[in-house]
C-alpha cells in the first residue's frame, strides 16, 4: 500500500515523499521584489518536504498585488532566487516556483506609475490587499483589451523560463483564489464579449494559452497548475456551472501532459464542503490520460486525512500550508505523529526572522538502537 512517506516521480520531478509545502505569501521580499538570504534560510529549513512550492511570485510589475512579494521578471530577481534554490538543493530538496498575476486584486499604490490594475473586467472586487498602509480595499481595475492578452501570456512563459534559470525544479501556475486566471474562468467575474468571454470555451482560452506557452517554454514535465473550483476568496463568486467548467478545463489540460494539478478543496482556508463539488470526477477526467502526473490535494488536511487520501488513491500527494509555518520539520512530525507547534499570527505577513525562521525543530532522541524525532525526555 502506498503511503504518504513513499517517494514519487511525476513529470521530470523525483520527490522523496508525498508531502508538499503549499505556497505561502509571507511578504518578506526586498525592494525590487528580490528574494533574500532570510528567505533562503526559511526554505532550506523546510526542504524535507517532497516538494516545496515557493510563494506566489509575480510575472510582471503589473502582476503585483501585495506589498513585499517577490518577482521573476528581471535578471536581478533571477539571481536573488538562486540563493534559495541552492539552499534547498543542498538538503536534497525539490522546489517549484508559483507564477502569479493577481489581476484586479491589487491597489494603485502597488502598480507602476499608479495605474489601475488589469483584469478580465472593469468591476472592482469586494476584497482587500496589503499595502504600505496595511490592509486596504483593492482598486478598480481596467479590463484588458483583446490585443493585450497575448502579452500577458508571454509574461507567464518568460517567468517560467527565468524560474528554471534561477534553479527551480519546476513551476506552478496560480490559477486559483480569484486571481487573474480565475478572473477569466468564472462567469461570475468575466463579463467580456470578445473571444475571451461568454462561453466556457472562450473563458478557458486565456488559462489554456498560458499553460500551453509555458509547456512550450520549459516542458510539460516541469509544469503544474493550481485550481480552486469553488473557493469564494477575493470576491470570486461561484461560476454558474463550476463542475462543468472545471471538468472541461482539466480535459483540455490533459492533452498537455502536465507534471501535476494542485486542487484546493472547498473554500481556501475554510470549509471544505461549503459548495458541492465532485473532486473525484475531476481527478478521473485528468488522470485517465495522465496516469504518471501527480494529483495534489489541499485545504485543511490532518495527518489522518492525508494518510487516507494517499493510501486510498484519492490523491498522489497532499499539500500543507500553514502547518509548515510553525513546523519546519513537519515531515518528521507527521511521520512520527508528533504534536504540531502553533503559528504566531502576528508575524505572518512581513517582518524579519521572528515568526519566520525561528520556529524550533523537535530533537532526535534515542529509541532502542535507532533515533527518531521526538520531544527530549
Amino acid at each position: 500500500m502506498t503511503t504518504l512517506f513513499d517517494p514519487i516521480t511525476f513529470g521530470d520531478i523525483e520527490a522523496g515523499n508525498r508531502i508538499v509545502m503549499a505556497p505561502l505569501t509571507r511578504n518578506r521580499a526586498a525592494p525590487g521584489a528580490l528574494a533574500t538570504a532570510l528567505m533562503a534560510t526559511y526554505y532550506r529549513q523546510r526542504a524535507t518536504a517532497g516538494l516545496i512550492i515557493a510563494e506566489a511570485t509575480q510575472v510582471s510589475a503589473e502582476g503585483q498585488g501585495y506589498r513585499g512579494t517577490p518577482g521573476i521578471y528581471n535578471d536581478a530577481q533571477v539571481a536573488s532566487w538562486r540563493q534559495v534554490t541552492d539552499a534547498v538543493h543542498e538538503r536534497d530538496g525539490k522546489i517549484a516556483l508559483q507564477l502569479w498575476h493577481v489581476g484586479r486584486i491589487s491597489h494603485v499604490s502597488l502598480q507602476p506609475n499608479g495605474q489601475a490594475p488589469v483584469s478580465s473586467t472593469s468591476r472592482r472586487a469586494a476584497a482587500q490587499t496589503f499595502t504600505d498602509k496595511g490592509f486596504e480595499e483593492v482598486s478598480a481595475p481596467r479590463a484588458l483589451a483583446t490585443d493585450e492578452i497575448p502579452g500577458i501570456v508571454a509574461q507567464f512563459a518568460e517567468g517560467a523560463r527565468r524560474a528554471i534559470a534561477a534553479g527551480f525544479d519546476g513551476v506552478e501556475v496560480h490559477g486559483a483564489n480569484g486571481y487573474l486566471l480565475e478572473q477569466f474562468l468564472r462567469d461570475s467575474i468575466n463579463d467580456r464579449t470578445d473571444r475571451y468571454g461568454g462561453s466556457e470555451e472562450n473563458r478557458m482560452r486565456f488559462p489554456l494559452e498560458v499553460m500551453t506557452a509555458i509547456v512550450s517554454e520549459i516542458g510539460a514535465g516541469r509544469t503544474g497548475l493550481r485550481l480552486s473550483p469553488v473557493t469564494p476568496v477575493n470576491d470570486a463568486g461561484q461560476d454558474s456551472d463550476p463542475q462543468g467548467l472545471f471538468d472541461h478545463l482539466v480535459e483540455h489540460l490533459a492533452h498537455l501532459k502536465l507534471a501535476f494539478i494542485h486542487v484546493i478543496h472547498g473554500a481556501t482556508g475554510g470549509a471544505r464542503d461549503a459548495v458541492p463539488f465532485d473532486y473525484a470526477a475531476l481527478k478521473s477526467r485528468f488522470k485517465k490520460s495522465n496516469p504518471n502526473s501527480a494529483w495534489i490535494v489541499n485545504n485543511g488536511y490532518t495527518r489522518a486525512m492525508a494518510l487516507e487520501a494517499v493510501a486510498s488513491g484519492r490523491a498522489d500527494m497532499v499539500a500543507f500550508g500553514r502547518p509548515f509555518i510553525g513546523n519546519p520539520d513537519l515531515v518528521d512530525r507527521l511521520r512520527f505523529d508528533e504534536l504540531l507547534s502553533a503559528n504566531d499570527i502576528t508575524t505572518l505577513y512581513g517582518g524579519d526572522a521572528a515568526g519566520y525562521t525561528d520556529y524550533p525543530e523537535l530533537e532526535a532522541v534515542p529509541v532502542g538502537s535507532e533515533y527518531r524525532v521526538g520531544r527530549t525526555p
